[in-house]
């Protein structure tokens, strides 16, 4: 009772510190923003002068934990990770961001070596309660980070397609917990093909999720025509917005500049260096999105995956990879970021 008590304020004190300190996500303003790449040493300038230039008012930054396949320990904030994803780069990332004016999601997610973090699935109760240790005490290291630096939002996973319906349980105390250190907003991001799976959307301020719908394997593909298959999945999502009484984020968003890049993006990765170069399909794919749900009021907007501060972080193929950087969607962007401006 005592707990259950104890959230209930922390709550009730988080509700008005959102109404008071985050007026912007009541207006129609859209986050402009981009996931920031960890790098693998401290900035040599400020990158984020680049980022406030492009009109971006939102970044995302992601320290990644690492976990086995049929694994149950998160391993994250180690010394050998890249000095962007630990405590440190972290937290100097989001005071570096905030003196440009740029708001912050941090948004901790796990990285699987040998399989997708969606089909994580284990065999005995004993098992998913070592995991739920684990994770939530990766969770909360970074929400301790977010509530002591102002973060605006906070991403409590990603893509645990399996996890979140096995585990509700979990996952509700897990933000309870949250909400009792944390007052910022609270997402989840979801796969493209499961957030109307997700059980929990309820306790959450924006219905999260990995956009990257398969839309055409053409290699350059007409904008109309990716305007027409949008259509239906616009539709389905402005419904399933006004049934959970949420907006909706994309958490993730972006197109590889190479041939046939609005299809199966996952399917493209598995051989990404012999891959033509596109960078027109790139630039149709982000306008096409742009064009369907930049003035829907259901949309607030999206991360658009993924930028190099300085252009650390890349694994050799940036000309190929979803950094829009020297390419022209660039131009897409500061277009569209140069709407709906305070």
């Amino acid at each position: 009772m005592f707990f259950r008590r104890t959230i209930y304020l922390a709550t009730l004190v988080c509700f008005f510190t959102i109404s008071n300190i985050y007026p912007a996500f009541n207006q129609s303003e859209k986050f402009k923003g981009l996931t920031v790449v960890g790098s693998q040493r401290a900035y040599q300038g400020d990158p984020f002068e680049e980022i406030s230039k492009l009109g971006s008012n939102f970044i995302s930054l992601v320290p990644y934990g690492f976990c086995r396949d049929e694994g149950t320990q998160i391993r994250y904030n180690l010394d050998r990770q890249w000095w962007g994803e630990k405590e440190v780069g972290v937290i100097e990332s989001i005071r570096m961001a905030k003196a440009k004016g740029i708001k912050i999601m941090l948004k901790p997610q796990v990285f699987m070596h040998a399989k997708w973090v969606g089909e994580y699935d284990l065999k005995t109760e004993k098992d998913w309660l070592e995991w739920e240790k684990s994770y939530r005490a990766y969770i909360l290291f970074f929400a301790k980070i977010a509530a002591e630096n102002d973060v605006e939002l906070f991403c409590i996973g990603t893509e645990y397609k399996v996890a979140v319906q096995k585990r509700e349980k979990f996952w509700r105390q897990l933000i309870d917990e949250i909400r009792s250190i944390y007052c910022g907003l609270l997402t989840y991001s979801s796969n493209w093909d499961a957030y109307d799976k997700v059980p929990f959307w309820d306790a959450l301020d924006l219905v999260g999720l990995s956009a990257y719908f398969p839309l055409s394997n053409r290699e350059t593909p007409e904008i109309n025509d990716l305007l027409k298959t949008w259509q239906p999945i616009d539709n389905k999502l402005e419904q399933f917005s006004k049934k959970h009484g949420k907006k909706i984020l994309f958490t993730e968003y972006g197109y590889l500049s190479v041939d046939g890049c609005a299809g199966k993006t996952w399917e493209l990765e598995e051989n990404i260096r012999n891959r033509n170069k596109n960078q027109t399909a790139q630039a149709i794919a982000l306008d096409a999105l742009y064009q369907t749900f930049w003035n829907k009021s259901y949309w607030q907007g999206g991360f658009m995956w993924k930028w190099f501060p300085e252009m650390m972080g890349h694994e050799g193929y940036p000309e190929r990879d979803y950094t829009p950087q020297g390419k022209l969607a660039i131009e897409v962007i500061k277009k569209q970021f140069a709407q709906n401006r305070p």
